[in-house]
């Protein structure tokens, strides 16, 4: 049998109806902003692998790093134990992060790290005699698959088989100069019960590349502060350069109590979850009480050899020359955006950072499951590049190595495509 027919014969994927599924098409090596499938084939990952990868596949800068650190130590539980490299990622995330956030917390991805922050907040008001058990969300929020993170999660297909078992959110509009005042005081109605307000600062990637300003969420995220609302920033899409700045929160003034990510932390290379938090959440589960303890883990916290990932992609985040790819990329993005904004079949374009995205008219509301969606992945994969639409959504969201040659590759083919589909 082939790669082909033996996945088929083994393997469930995910967000796939298997019945109607094309065949999977087998990737067998990785260079730069490209992968290779088992017939030679290129394919440019406009969407860095489902967002993760932000330097490329097989960096040798991470590769070496990796390679190094499996011959000195591989794992080791880290209850009663820690290594090198989980204290030194901690601390030099901690020294770019937001000046608030002072201790961080291990797991294995970004669910995990919504999980953790959801318990830390939850918790604390535990562990204070306070218990608050209602989360605020934004609606078409999306933070991850685990119970938690689907809970705090818009209510949609994705969640229907579960809806009933999700504990209560109040979900709320993103932030606009028509609704601050409003949801300023819906904040205050429900502060008493409160556990938290979790957001996607500034880009709410799965709904769509929703993109919302930095002015209305600080002045949210300030009335939160005001009256006692622990905030959770899920920077697991956003954080690593991908909105311009380092972190998303980078662009605001106010700051988060909690903080997570994933995708980039290892610049794609494995699993890896980080939560942090201001001293005074960590502070509220310190008690001669050990059922005051934060009772949550993973066999692979803080993996060894995820931290050197972490460690070597951080080197590569923070060096001059990433983020003068940033700027390139933005820059290309932003002409793109002005070139194609007003064909008769482009509704809308918005951007952010490295994040573009272009809604199809399709002559009915914008749809995750639109037809339009199949065509158009397609389409682009006969191209040679790999764009998901998010149904009449196209988005693109490179690496940073990606060249001027193979972004303006991209864009002739979706304007290709518009003339065409």
């Amino acid at each position: 049998m082939n790669l082909v027919e033996r996945d088929k014969a083994v393997i469930w994927h995910p967000y796939t109806q298997m019945k109607t599924a094309l065949p999977h098409i087998p990737i067998v090596r990785g260079e730069g902003a490209c992968v290779y499938d088992e017939n030679g084939k290129r394919y440019i990952d406009a969407v860095s692998s489902w967002w993760v990868n932000i330097h490329g596949h097989t960096n040798p800068y991470i590769a070496k790093k990796v390679a190094e650190q499996l011959l000195k130590l591989e794992h080791v539980i880290f209850a009663g134990f820690t290594h090198p490299t989980a204290i030194e990622l901690a601390e030099r995330l901690l020294a770019i992060l937001p000046s608030n956030q002072k201790k961080a917390f291990y797991s294995d991805n970004g669910s995990t790290a919504i999980e953790v922050a959801i318990k830390m907040c939850l918790q604390y008001w535990h562990n204070q005699g306070q218990p608050r058990t209602k989360m605020l969300a934004f609606k078409n929020a999306y933070h991850g698959d685990t119970f938690g993170a689907m809970a705090v999660s818009g209510r949609s297909a994705f969640t229907a088989a579960f809806d009933s078992l999700l504990f209560e959110v109040e979900f709320i509009d993103l932030p606009s100069k028509e609704n601050i005042s409003s949801l300023k005081s819906q904040v205050s109605s429900l502060k008493s019960q409160v556990a938290c307000f979790i957001f996607e600062p500034l880009v709410q990637g799965t709904a769509g590349m929703l993109m919302y300003e930095a002015a209305y969420l600080d002045e949210l995220m300030a009335h939160c502060r005001e009256e006692g609302v622990l905030m959770i920033a899920d920077e697991v899409f956003t954080g690593f350069g991908r909105t311009g700045k380092l972190f998303a929160c980078d662009h605001l003034t106010n700051q988060p109590d909690i903080m997570c990510f994933s995708k980039g932390l290892t610049g794609g290379t494995m699993a890896l979850g980080l939560t942090t938090c201001i001293q005074q959440i960590y502070d509220a589960f310190l008690s001669d009480d050990k059922l005051k303890t934060l009772f949550h883990g993973h066999s692979y916290t803080a993996n060894p050899v995820a931290c050197s990932a972490a460690l070597a992609s951080l080197d590569l985040t923070l060096d001059g020359s990433t983020m003068q790819n940033i700027k390139r990329i933005e820059k290309m993005h932003s002409a793109f955006a002005e070139k194609i904004k007003h064909h008769p079949k482009i509704k809308t374009t918005r951007q952010t950072g490295t994040i573009l995205a272009m809604e199809w008219e399709t002559g009915s509301n914008t749809s995750y499951f639109s037809s339009l969606r199949d065509k158009l992945y397609l389409y682009f994969l006969e191209a040679g590049i790999i764009l998901r639409p998010l149904g009449n959504i196209i988005y693109i969201l490179p690496p940073y190595c990606i060249t001027n040659d193979e972004l303006n590759y991209i864009y002739a083919k979706i304007e290709q495509a518009l003339d065409e589909i």
